[in-house]
């Protein structure tokens, strides 16, 4: 067993290719091997939000505090708010991210698959598309 006390663990900005808007990354836990997962708590500033991705082998979010939105691609934003949890299948076309006039902060929680990749990062999401109107059902 290993504790983690919070002067162990990194904060980083979350690097512009991948984010929109500003972004803080908070490692949680980065397993060592033979343990694949990590979990990050990110901070999004009102309107900020990830990049399309995917994740080889799937992620869960689980939003801590404020207001969200979360896209899988060809369908409508929905919104995301404490307490909630989201489960994106592997290889899914994904972005989340705060609403425009709350900030969110989720958990991600994600595993690496045998060649340690977690995610693959694609495009910005449009302001279009961070703007659709979301899906309330």
């Amino acid at each position: 067993m290993k504790i983690l006390i919070n002067e162990m663990r990194g904060c980083r900005k979350g690097p512009q290719d991948w984010f929109t808007g500003t972004v803080w990354i908070d490692e949680i836990v980065a397993a060592a091997a033979p343990a694949r997962f990590a979990v990050n708590r990110v901070s999004f500033e009102p309107g900020a939000r990830t990049a399309w991705h995917t994740h080889p082998m799937g992620q869960a979010l689980h939003v801590l505090t404020g207001v969200g939105r979360v896209q899988l691609a060809g369908k409508r934003p929905q919104i995301i708010t404490a307490g909630d949890s989201v489960w994106i299948e592997a290889g899914e076309r994904h972005w989340h991210g705060a609403d425009a006039s709350h900030t969110m902060v989720h958990l991600a929680i994600q595993e690496a698959d045998q060649n340690g990749v977690n995610v693959v990062w694609l495009e910005h999401v449009s302001e279009e598309e961070y703007s659709a109107e979301v899906d309330r059902s």
